[in-house]
């Protein structure tokens, strides 16, 4: 059986680029710095917030960096059972301050409506923002990203792929048809 074809739409470089411009967008919106917290959804979510807040610290100051995991808050847990809980780590109090949700691809909505739901429990926040690497559409839920690396409109039938360093052996977003 042949692989699917796959295609790269984002190198290190656009990546790199892509985070400048968000982390700068995120400050904007917040007006600076202060009560900014920056939570990564893992897997990918976490390097992706990693970076934003180094940016962020060149152009302004250290900002609190978590990560949230979600496992437990999922919608598909009957269907795919087994998934192991992670670990979340909340930098800074939440409540009053805003939290910027990072996440690589944002598709269904169903994995940021599970971080909210975690969030919840969490919480109060003043504000919650999302910022994605990638909007690929195919909404299921009322979810918009606040600040997007890029939007890239897909098929249902094919797939994102999002590679870090050095989590992963390259910096990389692909794009590949899905196995019927």
């Amino acid at each position: 059986m042949t692989e699917p074809a796959t295609k790269v739409v984002m190198d290190a470089e656009e990546i790199s680029r892509a985070l400048t411009r968000m982390a700068h967008e995120i400050l904007e919106a917040n007006r600076g710095r202060a009560g900014l917290i920056l939570l990564g959804i893992p897997t990918r979510g976490v390097p992706l917030a990693e970076k934003l807040a180094a940016i962020i610290a060149e152009v302004e100051g250290e900002v609190p960096v978590g990560r949230l995991d979600i496992t437990m808050y999922r919608d598909d847990l009957r269907r795919q059972p087994v998934r192991k809980v992670g670990r979340t780590h909340i930098p800074a109090p939440l409540d009053g301050a805003t939290v910027v949700l990072v996440d690589d691809v944002l598709f269904s909505g169903r994995t940021v409506a599970a971080a909210l739901d975690a969030l919840k429990e969490l919480g109060r926040p003043a504000a919650v923002r999302l910022a994605v690497l990638v909007d690929r559409g195919h909404r299921q839920l009322p979810i918009r990203a606040d600040v997007v690396g890029k939007n890239l409109p897909t098929s249902a039938t094919e797939r994102v792929v999002v590679r870090l360093a050095p989590t992963d052996d390259t910096t990389e977003v692909r794009i590949s048809q899905e196995r019927a």
